[in-house]
């Protein structure tokens, strides 16, 4: 097919659209007019005809390149003419060179793996680069059809609008230092609704009755049911950074370590928040264990974390408390397996084996589940947990918590944002945000987590 039909192909289906949208329009005029609007139907309409000007908009920009490319072609076609063959050479034609089929996205994985050609691009289009400019331009109108709740995610109230990171640059974040999201995996996972800044759940604070009737006709048992309101707000995290032109056009690797770096960095803040927030952090929810012994043990330690077992097993009831999991600190998962003696639990547990503490399924920080305790509890070892509490600022906790109950909701594609303001450019700079929403809950149930403190869990000695 040669590119004046790919054109008249593309203007052809744009067309349709068009044709389709009106239609739409017209229907959602007519509703929207009428005493009382199915506003169902309305938000259908709207979503519908919002859809098809997205297509457009995709189709506009493969027409416009589609004609570019033939303009240029028709200029080549007359500079040859111009140019006279050597005589053993064979004519070439338009149609013998040229292969159009599906058009590859403007940024993938092959040709930029690493996201520098996006990067430079976001920082060209602001210092006059045309060719970065249509790039970008060309990857949004793609991001539009796409992923489309991503792109009008993206649409700022600021005076330039927010691009979209390629989807496959978000999984190729190099690695570094940091303490990133081991509790925040453990969490049941939710979508983050696309708009309000609170999430609101019913908690079933009166519950009804029952009890064995009187005598026969009498009058039964009746309490009624009652719920209270929970609100969680929804948070921001961010990280921002100021680059000089310098460094994004002489710099080698320069974008690509700053965009990993920022992404780290806004991971490990949102579990340190979900851990140790002031009000409704799991430090500040989870019900408290005291444990407190000048020359601590693991054997002594064993019997508070069956304490917190057990408290979360009254507070559940027949709710059941799920997977559990004792979270702590990696100094402590250390200690813990420093510990030898002499003393073994009384009850077996199913695959532990016999005159075990414990088992070490020896996989790295981050990776999962740590190992498992004598009564089946899982491990996980999150460096975000503060390690300067109490009198002595030297101590750590350990939070035995109910899976089923921790809840967050986040944006499905964050952290997928990046924007480049103007103000920076006086100085010659490029200023880079990374950010994203969230929202969490632990606190469906009064005391449905727990946590081991005190002077047994100062810093440990090996």
């Amino acid at each position: 097919m040669t590119i004046a039909q790919l054109i008249a192909q593309v203007r052809s289906t744009m067309k349709d659209k068009l044709d389709q949208r009106n239609r739409l329009a017209t229907e959602l005029g007519e509703l929207r007019s009428a005493e009382s609007p199915d506003e169902a139907k309305v938000k259908e309409l709207r979503t519908a005809k919002d859809a098809l000007d997205a297509e457009i908009d995709v189709l506009q920009a493969r027409c416009a390149d589609l004609e570019a490319e033939q303009a240029r072609d028709d200029a080549a076609d007359r500079l040859s003419r111009e140019v006279h063959p050597v005589a053993d050479s064979a004519p070439v034609t338009r149609d013998s060179v040229v292969r159009v089929g599906q058009e590859p996205r403007t940024y993938t994985r092959e040709a930029d793996p690493k996201g520098k050609q996006f990067l430079r691009d976001v920082a060209g289009q602001f210092f006059g680069d045309y060719t970065a400019r249509a790039r970008i331009e060309r990857h949004m109108a793609e991001e539009r059809v796409e992923r489309p709740d991503v792109f009008e995610r993206a649409a700022g109230t600021s005076a330039f609008a927010g691009l979209v990171v390629p989807q496959y640059l978000t999984d190729l974040v190099a690695p570094a230092v940091a303490a990133s999201r081991p509790f925040a995996d453990i969490c049941n996972r939710h979508d983050l609704p696309a708009s309000g800044m609170t999430v609101n759940i019913s908690r079933i604070t009166t519950a009804t009755s029952a009890a064995a009737q009187s005598s026969e006709n009498s009058a039964v048992s009746e309490t009624n049911i009652d719920d209270t309101l929970l609100t969680e707000s929804v948070l921001t995290v961010a990280g921002q950074q100021t680059l000089s032109r310098q460094s994004l056009e002489r710099g080698t690797g320069v974008e690509e370590v700053t965009l990993n770096d920022l992404m780290r960095r806004y991971h490990s803040a949102l579990d340190a928040k979900l851990l140790n927030d002031a009000t409704t952090g799991l430090t500040n929810v989870a019900q408290a264990v005291t444990y407190t012994d000048a020359s601590p043990t693991a054997a002594e330690l064993w019997p508070k974390l069956l304490n917190a077992q057990a408290n979360l097993e009254a507070v559940m009831l027949d709710q059941g408390v799920g997977d559990l999991y004792a979270v702590m600190h990696s100094r402590r998962w250390a200690w813990l397996q420093a510990n030898v003696g002499t003393s073994w639990p009384f009850i077996s547990q199913p695959g532990i084996p016999t005159q075990a503490g414990g088992v070490n399924y020896a996989t790295g920080y981050g990776q999962g589940v740590r190992g498992v305790l004598p009564n089946g509890i899982k491990v996980i070892v999150d460096n975000n947990i503060a390690t300067n509490l109490g009198a002595g600022t030297n101590e750590d906790e350990i939070y035995v918590v109910n899976a089923s109950e921790l809840h967050l909701w986040e944006d499905p594609q964050a952290p997928v944002f990046i924007r480049a303001e103007q103000p920076p450019v006086a100085s010659l700079g490029v200023l880079f945000v990374v950010y994203g929403y969230f929202a969490y809950s632990f606190r469906r149930y009064t005391n449905g987590h727990q946590k081991v403190g005190g002077t047994g869990l100062i810093t440990p000695t090996f």
